[in-house]
């Protein structure tokens, strides 16, 4: 085998493939998969689980492992070369991915799989089988051929003007730049935040200090800086990544933006749908539009008092009445001055390295996991680490990467993605593989990287996705890990998770002064916790706002006169936001979640998953947050089973009843009403 990329035997050689490695890859997996189709379709008269959907589950399976690499390391590496390679070969896979959910022979040989199978068949086998049939509905097989086509078409252009979109706002991201020459104009900066800059300004032969603009330096200066015009210029910098009012015309992603919403509706509609946000709920847990929009006024209604007075209190607290490049300051000097705590101060207590093992440790005792560090692996940067996973019997069930700190080309945000998903069919077997990725300030000269306790809190939540990821029981890939979990409920276990972060036996364990080595004073996380709920309102309408424009702009969206999403976000913001945004303002044109993401018509999934998270959370509050019996029955019903159960039904049968908002509007600090 000439091609590293198509070595799936074991972990991606990620020291020998390169970007040339990618389109001949692609094409001859996709020619053998055609030719294996064919002949399965060809030769099964009686179809059943394991003579069809096994072999198609490897098919696709081995795809995915191919494809992972590849999607990956051109989000992290800032490789053109990479990047041109993920452009050429996306085309492809779209087209073969809707090539087989519109194939109507093999959606007739599933419908005759899922008729035989028993009443009592593996509960997996069942639930992959319906999956795909409803997926095969979503993708037009039912469709008259000219219309197949055009749905095959939109996927096309949909999957290039998405990767176009993101790497919009990268660019934009990518080359912004602000150069200090004055010391007193970073006041109040992090010495962190001071020293990289620094270091940026002397790579680029510059006197002072240089700000770039990836999300630890931005979140520095909104939070600390003194100077309120710095601060705006920052805010200003990041509110218009890819956009009309950026720096490069090149980079606004107008365009893209109604060029998406377009063919999103088009393609909902095809297929028997008013809107693209109806077409988006066929997969997740909510049961109309309706619903989810009584969901978020409910929640907006019941948090808009909380989040007026919190407004107020910081408006008399700064004495003027604030924008929005002042929230974040004044959040950070009123909870200073009322509980005496910063975030500067807590960074000190929270090295990385220190709370990765506290984390790690926090898993060993929920769920009698082992992990370990594997230094023989090959990483795509020294910055990378990989870590394996043992069961309480010592047992390898999987590892993950983990790729922590900012840097130049390398997507903004916080995620985790698949890299193997597990499988055992047919003699087959795979274990669970994932990445895990932040944006962390950078190691400094002694190998450190200072968390802010947010920081923490972030990594515990990607580090819930990756636990729902390796502690899968499900042998089907594509229920297995977190596939085929309806996307308003895929954020449950990683915003559990959070929770942990907020307590002092767990915060004990993940810190560690900078300089000292003492763990976090008690007295500090008192304050630190009665600082909790501070913004919380406002906090709470911020992200109603982001899910209400999301979910209305797919809904109401109407091809004949379409709404501009900045009028939208106009109206959104008129209903539910209290601070006034400046006309420059383009949230849209860098909101990858929604554009370039998985959260079209689903961002309102983080709200719906908190409520969740928030109410399972009470579960073990009762029962005592590290009560093993509570642990144990959260791992078997919510985080082993995969895409196999309903969730619903998954979710009373680890809590006794359905959720309720009130556990998530005490958490926030918001009486229910």
């Amino acid at each position: 085998m000439t091609n590293p990329l198509l070595d799936t035997s074991s972990l991606p050689r990620f020291g020998e493939i390169g970007p040339q490695h990618v389109l001949p890859a692609i094409e001859a997996l996709i020619s053998d998969h055609r030719q294996q189709l064919d002949a399965l379709l060809n030769t099964e008269q009686n179809p059943d689980f394991n003579s069809l959907v096994a072999p198609v589950e490897l098919m696709e399976h081995r795809l995915s492992r191919v494809w992972s690499p590849v999607a990956h390391l051109q989000s992290v590496l800032g490789s053109r070369d990479w990047r041109d390679a993920y452009n050429k070969a996306l085309p492809l896979l779209t087209e073969h991915g809707t090539e087989i959910s519109q194939n109507a022979r093999l959606q007739r040989a599933y419908a005759s799989v899922g008729t035989s199978l028993a009443d009592n068949e593996n509960e997996s086998h069942r639930s992959a089988v319906d999956y795909a049939l409803r997926d095969f509905h979503l993708a037009g097989v039912d469709l008259p051929d000219a219309d197949k086509q055009r749905f095959k078409a939109i996927m096309q252009a949909l999957a290039g003007t998405q990767a176009s979109f993101e790497h919009n706002v990268q660019d934009a991201s990518d080359a912004w730049s602000l150069h200090i020459k004055n010391a007193d104009e970073l006041a109040g900066v992090p010495r962190q935040t001071m020293v990289r800059a620094a270091e940026n300004a002397a790579e680029r032969q510059l006197d002072g200090w240089l700000l770039l603009l990836n999300y630890p330096t931005y979140d520095a200066i909104m939070t600390h800086a003194h100077d309120r015009k710095l601060r705006e210029k920052l805010y200003r910098a990041w509110a218009t990544r890819g956009s009309d009012q950026g720096d490069n015309p090149d980079w606004d992603n107008t365009e893209n933006i109604d060029k998406i919403l377009s063919l999103r509706h088009e393609a909902a509609n095809l297929v028997g749908f008013s809107n693209y946000a109806e077409y988006s709920l066929a997969t997740k847990m909510a049961g109309s539009t309706g619903e989810v929009l009584g969901f978020l006024h409910e929640l907006a209604q019941s948090s808009r008092a909380a989040a007026e007075k919190e407004l107020s209190d910081l408006q008399e607290f700064a004495g003027m009445a604030l924008e929005p490049w002042d929230l974040t300051f004044w959040l950070e000097k009123f909870k200073q001055a009322r509980f005496s705590v910063s975030n500067e101060d807590l960074r000190q207590y929270f090295p990385t390295s220190t709370v990765i093992d506290g984390l790690f440790s926090l898993a060993a005792r929920l769920y009698g996991v082992e992990l370990i560090e594997q230094k023989d692996v090959a990483v795509w940067h020294d910055d990378v680490c990989y870590f394996s996973i043992k069961d309480a019997n010592s047992q390898v069930i999987g590892g993950f990467y983990t790729d922590l700190y900012a840097r130049s080309g390398k997507r903004n945000g916080a995620w985790i993605d698949e890299c193997i998903g597990r499988q055992n069919l047919n003699g087959n077997i795979a274990l669970p593989v994932g990445y895990l990725v932040c944006n962390f300030p950078p190691r400094d000269d002694a190998g450190r990287s200072l968390l802010t306790h947010d920081d923490v809190v972030t990594l515990f939540h990607e580090f819930g996705h990756m636990l729902h990821h390796l502690l899968t029981r499900i042998d089907v890939p594509s229920i297995s890990g977190i596939n085929g979990v309806p996307w308003d409920a895929v954020e449950l276990p990683s915003q559990f998770m959070e929770n942990f972060a907020w307590n002092y036996e767990v915060l004990e364990k993940c810190s560690a002064h900078a300089e000292t080595g003492e763990p976090l004073p008690c007295d500090l996380f008192s304050k630190l916790e009665a600082s909790r709920n501070t913004g919380a309102g406002l906090a709470m309408l911020r992200q109603l706002e982001l899910g209400l424009f999301d979910f209305r702009l797919h809904a109401e969206y109407d091809p004949a006169h379409p709404v501009a999403p900045l009028a939208m976000l106009k109206e959104v913001r008129g209903e539910v936001s209290l601070l006034p945004h400046p006309e420059y303002n383009r949230l849209p044109h860098a909101f990858s979640h929604i554009f370039a993401g998985g959260y079209a018509a689903g961002y309102y999934s983080y709200k719906w998953a908190e409520v969740l998270a928030a109410d399972a959370f009470s579960a073990f509050e009762e029962a005592g947050i590290f009560d093993l019996d509570t642990a144990q029955r959260f791992r078997r019903e919510i985080l082993e089973v995969g895409g196999s159960r309903d969730i619903m039904a998954a979710y009373i049968a680890f809590r006794g009843r359905k959720p309720t908002i009130d556990a998530l509007l005490r958490q926030n600090g918001i009486q229910p009403t």
